[in-house]
């Protein structure tokens, strides 16, 4: 009894700890970009006179809306695609066990492996070759194999989970291969599915190296490009520079809260089947 309570009480404090380091770096940043756009702020504290004005200098000497369109463009191509392809991936490996499912599992891990900074600089020539340079699809076909692996993964790790006897009453009931899977399994993944459309939004939002070596026209770049543009014009201007960065993370968190509940439910379902 003693060792649960200390367990618990360890565990409330690391989760206090937690929450502290990862909201104060936040608030540092909402208190800097209320502060005045010609000074610099110093430590965490409440301006005196609130500058709510420098988010809508923010918005519009930084072209946020314009990244925020080019970022949303490409979201809309990369996660869409990147989870039809590692759906039907994770189910041939993981449900339908094709021929040589493992060693393809095993290649697809490789891409897990490699640091995507040591192929920069071969992508950009195959892209340049492709004549794509400066275009958002410079982007979004580098992002859905980077994406891929991980998201093969996670698929065939829910497939995995989705007990044997579910197919074996579909087979019986004259269930096709393709019924199968649109009507009993893919309703089952939506949990799954959600919580990696969660994070491949976030990773795609976030993207700033892809952009910045591929494309010259800051405007065509993923949001996160917006700080480099936004601190060429203000670059001695720490309220306006934390008032963008705001402004850029804020869809990442409104998206995590509206979908939280499916992507623990998510998370949950692994360590509720050990």
């Amino acid at each position: 009894m003693i060792t649960t309570v200390s367990e618990k009480i360890i565990g409330r404090t690391l989760l206090i700890f937690a929450l502290i380091f990862t909201v104060m770096p936040i608030l540092s940043m909402f208190s800097a970009s209320l502060e005045p756009a010609d000074t610099t702020p110093l430590g965490l504290s409440w301006p005196k006179d609130p500058q709510w004005g420098n988010y809508k200098e923010a918005f519009s000497g930084g072209h946020v809306f314009e990244l925020m369109k080019s970022s949303t463009f490409i979201v809309l191509l990369v996660v869409p695609i990147t989870l039809l392809f590692a759906t039907m991936a994770g189910y041939a490996i993981g449900k339908m066990k094709i021929r040589g499912h493992s060693a393809l599992f095993f290649f697809f891990l490789l891409g897990l492996t490699i640091p995507f900074e040591s192929i920069i600089v071969p992508l950009y020539y195959q892209v340049d070759r492709l004549h794509l340079l400066n275009t958002q699809l410079a982007i979004v076909f580098p992002l859905i194999a980077l994406f891929m692996p991980f998201s093969i993964f996670w698929m065939r790790a829910h497939f995995l989970r989705i007990p044997s006897e579910i197919s074996e009453a579909a087979k019986v009931d004259g269930a096709s291969e393709s019924q199968e899977f649109r009507r009993i399994h893919l309703p089952l993944a939506i949990p799954s599915l959600s919580a990696l459309a969660v994070i491949i939004f976030i990773w795609t939002w976030n993207q700033f190296i892809l952009g910045v070596v591929l494309i010259d026209d800051p405007l065509k770049r993923t949001v996160a490009g917006a700080l480099t543009f936004f601190q060429g014009q203000y670059w001695i201007s720490i309220p306006l520079i934390s008032a963008s960065a705001l402004i850029i993370i804020t869809p990442s968190l409104v998206l995590f809260l509206i979908f939280q509940r499916k992507f623990i439910s998510s998370l949950l379902q692994g360590a509720v089947k050990a």
